[in-house]
This record gives C-alpha cells, sequence and structure tokens, in this order.
C-alpha cells in the first residue's frame, strides 16, 4: 500500500499506447471505435449530425500536440523551465485528459508539469492511471499532488513539500541552473515549499491565457462541432418551451442535449424569464414561465472535446406576439452585437474597440454587461474587452489576433425596467475580420 506523501509513479510504456492493431475501427475523430474504451468524447449521434450539417472533425492527435506545442512555445518564450498546472482546463489543454473536472476545480487534486519541450508529467487522482493510458503526450502519471485540509489534514505541509521536491528535481532536469518556474495557481503551502526550494514562481496564467488564445484551423473544427452540438440542443429546447413550464425543467432540457452528444457540463445556470431577466445574472429556479414573457439565457455550455459554446438568445414564451418594449430591448442589443462584430479587425488594440465601439442609450448604460466581448476556448479567457466606461478601472493592453475565438456580448435593460434582453454572438477573428462560428437564429418576430 502506498503511503502518504511518498512519489508513486506509473510509467506509461508503449504497450499500454493506443496499438492501431487492436483498434482498427476509428470514429470519424481518429479516436478508437471501441464500445468499451475509457475515452470520453461525441457519441455516434452526434456524429451523424455533424456529417448531415457537412462538418469537419478534428483530427484529435493533432489537435493534442498542437495545443501542448503552443504552451511550449510560451515557456520557451518567457524562458522558464517549466509550466506548472493545476487549473483542471489547463491540464485539459495540455494533455487533453479529464478526470472530475469540476470536483477538481474546488478539490485540486490533479496537477501537470509541461517541460519547455517533450512529453508531460501528470499528478492523477489516486489509481485513476488507466484514465489516461491512451494519451501519447503524457509520459509518466504519479499521485501526490493533493494538499488541501481536506485530502491531507494535519498533514498538509508535508504534502506540499514532497511534492515540491519532485517539482525541484525537475526543474533541475530541464532547466539546470534556471529555477523559473511558471504557475497558473497553487494552494498557499505549496506555494511556499517551492519557495523554500529557492524555485522563483513566475506568473503561469499569462502563459496558459496567451497559449490558448491562438487556434489553428483544426482545433476550429473541434469548437465548430461542440457549437452545433450546443444548438442542436438549443433547438429541443427551444421546442419543448411552453407557457406553465418552470425555467428549471427548461434549462434540463439543455443540459440533456448536451450530455446525449457527448457533452461535458454548463458552467452556470444563466436563464430567467419575465420580471426575472431584469437584473441580469439571476440562475434559473422553479418560476412558472407565463404566456408573453422575456426569457433570457446564456450557454456558458462545455460540449464535446470539452470546447465551451458561448451565446446567449432571447424568446418569447409561447405563441404570443412581442410587445413594442420588448422588440425595442431587442432590438438595441441586436444593433449593440452586429455593430460590435463588424469593427472587429486583427491587429486592432482593445482600447480602440471600447473607443469605436456602439454605445447603448443612456438609458441601459447603468446595466451593461461587465464586457463588450471575450475570448471564448475551452471555457471563457484571454482577452476581456471592457466598456469605455470601464477601460481605466479595468482594461488592458493587447489586441486582436488572428485564431483568436471571441464571444460579443450584449445585455439591455434598464433600471426599474420589467424586462430585459440578453444576446451573445461566438466568432473567429481573421485577416478580414470576425467570421461567425455560432448560427442559432435570431428572432423575426422581435426584429420587425
Amino acid at each position: 500500500m502506498l503511503r502518504r506523501g511518498a512519489i508513486d509513479k506509473t510509467i506509461i510504456g508503449a504497450d499500454r499506447k493506443i496499438d492501431p492493431s487492436r483498434h482498427p475501427r476509428q470514429k470519424p475523430d481518429g479516436t478508437p471505435d471501441d464500445n468499451n474504451r475509457v475515452e470520453i468524447g461525441p457519441t455516434d449521434l452526434a456524429f451523424a449530425e455533424w456529417k448531415a450539417a457537412g462538418l469537419s472533425v478534428p483530427n484529435m492527435a493533432a489537435l493534442r500536440a498542437y495545443r501542448l506545442s503552443r504552451l511550449q512555445q510560451q515557456i520557451q518564450r518567457h524562458d522558464c523551465a517549466g509550466l506548472l498546472l493545476f487549473d483542471p482546463l489547463n491540464i485539459r489543454y495540455a494533455t487533453d485528459s479529464s478526470n472530475m473536472q469540476l470536483w477538481t476545480t474546488h478539490n485540486p487534486a490533479r496537477a501537470a508539469f509541461v517541460p519547455p519541450d517533450g512529453k508531460v508529467i501528470l499528478w492523477d487522482f489516486s489509481r485513476c492511471e488507466h484514465l489516461t493510458a491512451h494519451l501519447p503526450l503524457i509520459a509518466e502519471v504519479r499521485q501526490g499532488a493533493s494538499f488541501f485540509y481536506f485530502e491531507t489534514g494535519d498533514r498538509t505541509a508535508a504534502a506540499a513539500e514532497c511534492f515540491a521536491n519532485q517539482i525541484s528535481d525537475l526543474v533541475k532536469q530541464y532547466g539546470g541552473r534556471n529555477r523559473r518556474l511558471a504557475v497558473d495557481r497553487i494552494e498557499h503551502m505549496g506555494y511556499a515549499a517551492l519557495q523554500a526550494l529557492d524555485i522563483k514562481v513566475l506568473e503561469g496564467e499569462a502563459l496558459t491565457e496567451h497559449g490558448r488564445a491562438i487556434k489553428n484551423d483544426n482545433e476550429i473544427c473541434a469548437m465548430r462541432c461542440a457549437i452545433h452540438a450546443c444548438e442542436s440542443a438549443m433547438n429541443e429546447m427551444k421546442d419543448g418551451m411552453h407557457p406553465g413550464m418552470s425555467e428549471n425543467a427548461l434549462w434540463a432540457i439543455l443540459h440533456s442535449g448536451n450530455i446525449k452528444r457527448g457533452g461535458e457540463w454548463i458552467e452556470a445556470r444563466i436563464l430567467s424569464s419575465g420580471p426575472r431577466t431584469n437584473p441580469w445574472f439571476q440562475e434559473c429556479g422553479p418560476r412558472l414561465m407565463q404566456a408573453g414573457d422575456m426569457l433570457a439565457f446564456d450557454i456558458d455550455l462545455v460540449g464535446p472535446y470539452g470546447y465551451c459554446c458561448d451565446i446567449s438568445r432571447s424568446w418569447i414564451v409561447g405563441d404570443v406576439p412581442p410587445t413594442a418594449a420588448q422588440k425595442q430591448l431587442y432590438q438595441i442589443a441586436y444593433e449593440h452585437i452586429m455593430t460590435n462584430i463588424s469593427l472587429i479587425e486583427a491587429g486592432m488594440s482593445f482600447r480602440e474597440m471600447s473607443h469605436k465601439a456602439h454605445k447603448l442609450p443612456p438609458a441601459y448604460r447603468h446595466q451593461r454587461y461587465a464586457v463588450l466581448m471575450h475570448g471564448v476556448g475551452l471555457c471563457d479567457e484571454y482577452p476581456a474587452v471592457r466598456y469605455e466606461e470601464d477601460v481605466d478601472a479595468y482594461g488592458y493592453g493587447g489586441c486582436f489576433e488572428e485564431g483568436m475565438t471571441l464571444s460579443v456580448e450584449a445585455y439591455v435593460g434598464a433600471v426599474d425596467g420589467s424586462e430585459g434582453v440578453k444576446l451573445e454572438e461566438q466568432v473567429l477573428v481573421t485577416q478580414t475580420g470576425a467570421v461567425a462560428l455560432s448560427h442559432f437564429p435570431y428572432e423575426d418576430s422581435l426584429l420587425a
């Protein structure tokens, strides 16, 4: 039995990798067509829908290699001996491994060390080596990255010291005298243990955010597929909506549609109806929707391949014509995001966008959304582009680059107003401007 704090190493040898001769059948994305496989991924329903829609699926081997290369370029650029990851989304990006993604968000039991070149070392949850045996970019699986009180109690400091000693050895192996280590986030005892070993801890999120920001064509294929799966679930959601239905019941349709296509989770549950749409950010609850209500929601859905679909729509509940007030809210929100999408150019600074962006009418500025637009990949990510009113307090430097993917936002609702509207579109920055990645239709009755 492994004693607490000891190093448990499992070297993943060639015999544990995917053997093409043992798995002659493959899914369209190059992964094994094995009914009992450990690897998560899209279902046959999703593949069939993508084929019918004419979508190209990603090549997963190439996708994994590209993402690791993006991080290693950042490590080399910042002259680091390596990059230490605890954020589950960063670990997923680097390795394509996932294990209890939401649980490990608040129980940091997994970590990954990305060297400047070569394969990744992963610390996984106890006895979970089999979950990543199919991933060729992981050289080694260990245990012992848990040093938070629930897991280690009054032995937390010792567990942190043991882990830090392993990292120190890796820093020496890959950096020699270079003791610079980028870390995305870490429990305070782990940070103290690294410092005690004379490791210079750098802000790792700068590396991961900039590395993840640029997508190649293959990664865009994965994102298009995830968005299509999400929009298919949205169609089911819209078809199932009716007066007298609870907000929770409607949101459950979206969850079901995502999961049955091989999607993974939803980061929030921001859906509201009628008077609950103003102010924004109320999550769905037991309220029974009424005919003529405005319904508004923000997806924040992590779909197949772990990619996020972050779009928003607003609908009228029931077969009821919208009011003039509802149309006004909707049309302002629509003009806002469409104008701002048309302004996006590769090379434009974020501050320039803040200055040029569509101006909401004064009545709606106080309850404006937190950002004009933000990056999106495996989740919301760099950059966050602020409204002009917020640039001095929260804005930062940078510019749009070809290959960035963005979600362009609008919330329109007056203070003490009866309702509000939320719209959001997902786009790709290209040489010639922004191109839509999401295609869910807008409401003709509200735009008329």
